[in-house]
């Protein structure tokens, strides 16, 4: 009797260790399906899909902390090219004026209503000058917030008779704000200031 007892007790304990790892088993597979599906679904969420020219393209999402200093650059870049980039026509002025003024504060539009105030604008219509600007380089500090920038860049004055060549420097800093329309990278420039803004070369033209 007693030995029919000791069967029924060893049996029940090897069903509790059968269940156990049934369990467990069962556990190991459910958390692992878990994550091999979440894995997929981050892998298949950075997958982009454009229609460009009647084709889709496949593009791969990022995370915004590998593109800062690509986007900052960028920023910095056509936002000199909007204050710059001028030609002899009122309207075209105020539209690269008024998309340049969206990236910074108030410290560009006080440099643009100096120039305003010393005619440089009308100058430029009444002499038929068009005025380009190309950045050569920029200096970005990513270490500290707000990110410190210097940026270099080439002004070239056009006139019918002469080219003058300008060496440009200016500084300022970044900080975050909302993407938009008007400021896709979400960027603000503020305390910008010009460094340099001299003449470097006169090309007369026959």
């Amino acid at each position: 009797m007693f030995t029919h007892l000791r069967n029924i007790e060893t049996a029940f304990q090897q069903n509790k260790r059968i269940v156990a790892l049934v369990i467990l088993t069962s556990a190991i597979i459910s958390v692992a399906a878990i994550w091999f599906s979440f894995s997929a679904y981050q892998k298949a969420s950075a997958q982009i899909y454009v229609l460009a020219n009647g084709k889709v393209l496949e593009a791969v999402a990022s995370d915004r902390k590998e593109n800062i200093p690509v986007e900052a650059r960028d920023h910095i870049k056509m936002f000199h090219h909007y204050f710059f980039t001028l030609d002899p026509d009122e309207k075209v002025i105020q539209g690269n004026i008024s998309k340049a003024l969206y990236l910074a504060d108030e410290s560009a539009r006080n440099q643009y209503n100096g120039l305003k105030e010393k005619s440089y604008y009308n100058n430029l219509i009444s002499g038929n000058i068009s005025q380009i600007l190309a950045v050569d380089s920029i200096q970005l500090n990513m270490d500290h917030y707000p990110y410190y920038f210097k940026c270099y860049a080439t002004e070239k004055l056009i006139r019918s008779t002469s080219t003058i060549n300008k060496l440009l420097v200016t500084q300022g800093y970044l900080r975050n704000v909302g993407r938009s329309d008007n400021n896709p990278h979400g960027f603000l420039i503020e305390h910008w200031e010009t460094l340099a803004n001299r003449d470097t070369l006169i090309n007369n033209q026959p």
